[in-house]
């Protein structure tokens, strides 16, 4: 009996100290999503377009507003230039990351002030795992709640 039980605490352990690996490489894969936008967030902030670009796969796609998509290096370089010069200060709220395998989505609230008010939405991002390991963006919806405002707004 004692043969059998020590090899069977020692396969309950093995499978322990593997969950407990993967939950650490988890919550590593969603603290370096959490540093990428945080990169991006601040390099914005600095009116930094190139460092911006450095957080973008080469062939993103960042909403530029409702049904405005942008894409390439040439298009997303103008568009945040644009954003920038406009002087817009965004507060960010809290953070939400989900990771499957190289795959991550980041889910932040942000506000702003306009001239005709404050102005809020879900920013709904997808970043891929780079080879190196790094994460970088692919798809970038900073109105990602546009649509369920708008059916509110319909009667």
């Amino acid at each position: 009996m004692r043969a059998i039980f020590i090899p069977a605490a020692a396969l309950v352990l093995v499978a322990a100290l593997s969950n407990s690996s993967a939950a650490e490489d988890k919550m590593t894969d969603e603290q370096s999503i959490l540093k990428t936008i945080e990169t991006m967030t601040t390099a914005f902030a600095r009116g930094d377009i190139e460092a911006i670009m450095q957080t973008y796969e080469s062939d993103a796609v960042v909403m530029a507003g409702p049904a405005q998509p942008a894409t390439g290096s040439k298009e997303l370089r103008e568009m945040f230039a644009k954003f920038v010069a406009s002087g817009v200060n965004f507060t960010y709220g809290g953070h939400e990351v989900v990771v499957s395998g190289d795959i991550g989505l980041h889910l932040m609230q942000w506000s702003a002030p306009t001239p005709d008010g404050p102005m809020s939405a879900l920013s709904v991002a997808v970043l891929r795992r780079q080879a190196d390991g790094s994460w970088k963006m692919v798809i970038d919806h900073p109105f990602g709640d546009g649509v369920m405002k708008a059916a509110i707004d319909q009667p």
